[in-house]
């Protein structure tokens, strides 16, 4: 007799689909813990923000030029004049530091909020609020 061809594919088929369905639950269970790990950095971003300092009590210095260059000049260009997002070159003169804040904060339009956070978000504000 001769053996069913079939049968070899078939099983590997089921293996590869409850494969992708482990992967998928490992995952999820991955994707919340990093959301945990991204509220507590925010959280004691926040503190650090009231602070004014870090835990170990020295002030926080932060490079707000670097910050927006590894995070934001993707969408906003690295010379500021605009890509995907709006150009920044002169928001300084239409925006005070809180508002570049609230607007780094919410994500207004199709910028993502929240994509720098705590004293990052602060020395990122007070870089392009200089821009006129």
């Amino acid at each position: 007799m001769r053996k069913n061809a079939v049968i070899p594919y078939a099983l590997i088929a089921g293996i590869g689909i409850l494969l992708v369905i482990v992967v998928s639950f490992v995952g999820l269970n991955q994707q919340k813990a990093i959301q945990e790990d991204d509220e507590q950095q925010e959280q004691a971003g926040d503190q650090e923000d009231q602070n004014g300092d870090d835990s170990s009590g020295k002030k926080t210095s932060v490079d707000g030029e670097k910050v927006f260059q590894n995070n934001c000049a993707s969408c906003h260009g690295q010379d500021l004049s605009g890509k995907v997002g709006p150009a920044l070159d002169t928001i300084g003169s239409d925006h005070s530091k809180e508002d570049i804040k609230n607007i780094i904060a919410e994500g207004p339009g199709n910028m993502p909020p929240g994509v720098v956070k705590g004293d990052k978000r602060e020395a990122v504000a007070k870089w392009l609020s200089k821009q006129k």
